[in-house]
């Protein structure tokens, strides 16, 4: 059989996922590969998997089984996060060829090449993720509006239900001076915003060295490397993905607020709004750090975008515990939720704690989280009607409307005639529609 010389790719999970993705499909077209859409039948699949979202190895095998539908010949390598942490799971699934682990997933073309032959099936390579101790830099190229930049990777905390320093390895990172030649390169192709991604993004720097000779303030690392980038010429803007309340200084809020490109949006864990249930979760704060971080970013920068995240149903979590959790969330100023709702990993502390949550239980408590998160995202938009704001355009499905997001995140919807994907318009905002985003005009 010749080498494969056409591949495609599927990512499922975060924007870090999206950016190594996207760095690894540029070395398939370095290495003269054609890069296929998942539907065209390519003679190789790349499939990058999530072990944060609920029923990971269901969602990896239809990827399988979808590839191998489009070509039943292609070769099937699976990569990320779920690849490391259970590869002889991913190597038995009918169809694939090759697992890669935390590390060998750079080196992909190396192994790729073992594949051309009448190999067995399931080969994996994936070694001890204590092995997975270098930075490699990556950024998504495709979307002509915006990359997601990966500065950070890793993680050395041990909140009770997650698995990502199994699948990723320890806290590093990038150098500054190489997140600036790679922001460059980003503007140099045209694209206007970045979004700067890790595993934890506010322990950037972790284990460096800024200036030689010295040891830097840890706190200071992330907002050493904001004010680098806030000079970089041709990028619009640059948004913060997420970053851990305990991480989120003064320093960074202040920052932010006067900043030429960093947007006015932060997106931060909260998990819980019970103490008690931020203990067991081995989070890093109580509840009352992170109601003073939201009242840091409200006074410095009073239309900024706050999200959240917050997990229901974690083993222990009372009816008590979770009301703890909905008015603390109610009472904030803040201005949408990302809602979880608690599942099992292996391996895990709380895999393996009492009190479990019933499933149904869950699901109505998420519920209940979900439509508050729609009643603080809708009071949030209608304090902004009738203003005007600028806006990044974006291509849609209907040809007839381009969308895009202001600069403190509200979704808006306008009419595309004489309009232009990847240009920022000035705009007024008008009304709420009925998919809760909001219609605007031309200024």
């Amino acid at each position: 059989m010749a080498t494969p010389r056409t591949v495609a790719f599927h990512t499922l999970g975060c924007k870090l996922n999206f950016s190594e993705t996207s760095s690894i499909r540029r070395q398939f077209e370095d290495a003269g590969y054609g890069v296929l859409k998942f539907d065209e039948g390519a003679d190789m699949y790349v499939i990058n998997t999530c072990s944060v979202t609920d029923f990971a190895d269901r969602k990896c095998r239809y990827e399988v089984r979808r590839a191998l539908k489009h070509n039943p010949d292609a070769k099937v390598i699976v990569i990320g996060c779920y690849a490391q942490l259970k590869p002889r799971e991913i190597a038995d699934i009918e169809g694939v060829d090759l697992v890669l682990g935390a590390s060998e997933k750079f080196e992909i073309l190396k192994y790729v090449d073992g594949l051309s032959g009448a190999e067995e099936k399931g080969m994996v390579v994936a070694g001890d993720v204590n092995q997975a101790n270098t930075f490699i830099d990556s950024y998504s190229f495709g979307d002509r509006t915006r990359s997601f930049l990966k500065v950070q990777d890793g993680c050395n905390y041990k909140c009770s239900f997650c698995t990502i320093p199994q699948a990723r390895g320890a806290s590093r990172s990038d150098t500054v001076e190489n997140v600036i030649k790679n922001a460059r390169a980003i503007a140099a192709k045209g694209i206007k915003e970045i979004v700067l991604t890790g595993v934890n993004l506010g322990d950037f720097g972790n284990g460096t060295e800024v200036i030689e000779g010295t040891k830097p303030r840890k706190e200071a690392l992330f907002a050493d490397l904001i004010k680098e980038l806030d000079n970089v010429e041709g990028i619009e803007r640059y948004r913060i993905s997420s970053i851990e309340p305990n991480l989120l200084t003064e320093e960074i809020i202040e920052f932010v607020a006067q900043s030429k490109r960093f947007v006015p949006h932060f997106h931060v864990p909260l998990q819980s709004g019970s103490d008690k249930i931020l203990k067991l979760m081995r989070r890093r704060y109580k509840s009352e750090l992170y109601r003073s971080r939201v009242k840091a970013i409200k006074k410095h920068i009073p239309h900024c975008c706050i999200g959240v995240d917050v997990i229901v149903g974690f083993p222990g979590e009372s009816d008590d515990d979770f009301l703890d959790t909905y008015n603390f969330l109610k009472d904030l100023d803040i201005s949408y939720l990302h809602v979880f709702t608690y599942s099992e990993r292996a391996n895990t502390p709380a895999a393996e704690m009492q009190n479990v949550v019933p499933v149904a239980i869950r699901r109505e408590r998420n519920e209940m989280l979900r439509i508050l998160s729609e009643k603080k995202k809708r009071a949030f938009y209608e304090q902004f009607l009738g203003q005007t704001k600028k806006v990044l355009l974006e291509k849609t499905k209907n040809d007839n409307f381009l969308t895009g997001f202001t600069s403190n995140y509200i979704k808006i919807r306008i009419s595309s005639k004489a309009l232009y994907v990847n240009n920022i318009a000035e705009v007024k905002l008008q009304t709420i529609n009925e998919k809760g985003n909001v219609d605007v005009v031309l200024i």
